[in-house]
């Protein structure tokens, strides 16, 4: 955490803080069809949409950008002008949906009345307390920063982040919708991990 010293450096001299980035829309996201590890593109709107994030970001310097390794979200991360700087972190990957990836929650429910993600998790995929795990990871690798950090990654797992960052129970993240293409912060309030400003622009 920033001690208060200047540094020089831009990107170090700011409050600590960490920005997330939904990564803008896909085909499947439109219709509502959970996309976990499918690597799909960028819709053309979706990249329009990832026009409009890059300026939300205009004239702000990082100390770090992180990436989940799929493509939307180093897409979107390219147009935002952050790609030269980014680290692909794998712990950033969406959900695995396993066995209901590509269905819709109203698909899956036919088949199994009353699912939660968030409680029931996935068959042949992640449950929320799984994915929480990987979010505390990349939440230790921040413990470091003075300043700015930008995270481009997906709805759930940022959801789950945003909670674990708050020291809440991964299922917190049911409570915190987040658009595509939206920006949110995470910052500290004495000390402690909070939530600064949510779904800008989502």
């Amino acid at each position: 955490m920033n001690t208060g010293a200047g540094t020089g450096d831009p990107a170090r001299d700011l409050p600590p803080q960490v920005l997330l980035v939904r990564h803008a829309a896909t085909e499947w996201s439109v219709t509502g069809r959970h996309t976990g590890l499918s690597d799909l593109p960028l819709s053309i709107a979706g990249r329009e949409a990832a026009r409009q994030t890059a300026r939300r970001l205009e004239g702000r310097s990082f100390e770090r950008v992180l990436t989940s390794p799929l493509r939307r979200a180093r897409e979107t991360c390219e147009i935002c002008a952050l790609n030269a700087q980014a680290q692909i972190v794998d712990q950033l990957v969406e959900w695995d949906y396993g066995d209901y990836e590509g269905l819709t929650t109203q698909e899956i429910r036919e088949r199994r009345p009353g699912w939660s993600l968030w409680r029931d998790g996935c068959p042949g995929g992640e449950s929320a307390a799984e994915v929480g795990a990987r979010a505390d990871t990349v939440i230790a690798g921040l413990q470091s920063l003075h300043g700015q950090a930008a995270i481009f990654a997906h709805g759930h797992i940022l959801r789950v982040l945003a909670a674990r960052w708050i020291a809440a129970e991964p299922a917190l993240g049911a409570r915190l919708m987040l658009g595509t293409g939206a920006v949110s912060v995470l910052g500290y309030e004495h000390g402690a991990g909070a939530l600064k400003r949510w779904n800008e622009g989502g």
